[in-house]
């Protein structure tokens, strides 16, 4: 089975490199990084993010893909909410329905973005830690 993953591996690396990807993934192990990075970044769940907990409640950021209508005005607000929905809502579905799939993909590749950010964030933190654990045992001040 490890054959096979290296195999695919490997392949993709090509490639990525036939392309015109980065000169650095000619290095197996910077390419398995990177490839190990954008997995776990594009796997975990949402709810297991750190960064949406600094975002505030879900419905300030999140992409709302579904329109409602509403209105503040009590007499003629019935009126122009059928209105937007028989006249104006079928005149522009197409476009609502040609937009919606585009910010589904914008929303996920946010998502996957977000969460390369905080894996690097968290390598980060690990690599400063490691680091100045090695200086003070070396005695190094940085």
């Amino acid at each position: 089975m490890r054959e096979i993953e290296n195999s695919v591996r490997d392949e993709l690396r090509r490639r990525v490199l036939s392309r015109g990807g980065s000169a650095d993934y000619r290095d197996v192990d910077v390419f398995r990084s990177v490839e190990n990075l954008l997995r776990r970044a594009a796997d975990r769940p949402d709810e297991y993010a750190l960064l949406p907990e600094f975002l505030g409640p879900e419905t300030d950021w999140r992409l709302e893909t579904s329109i409602r209508f509403s209105s503040h005005r009590r007499t003629t607000g019935p009126f122009l909410i059928f209105a937007k929905r028989r006249i104006l809502m079928p005149l522009m579905r197409w476009l609502f329905e040609y937009n919606v799939d585009n910010f589904r993909r914008q929303e996920r590749m946010n998502r996957i973005l977000v969460s390369c950010v905080e894996e690097l964030a968290i390598e980060n933190a690990r690599l400063r830690r490691d680091l100045g654990q090695l200086a003070e045992r070396s005695g190094l001040h940085l």
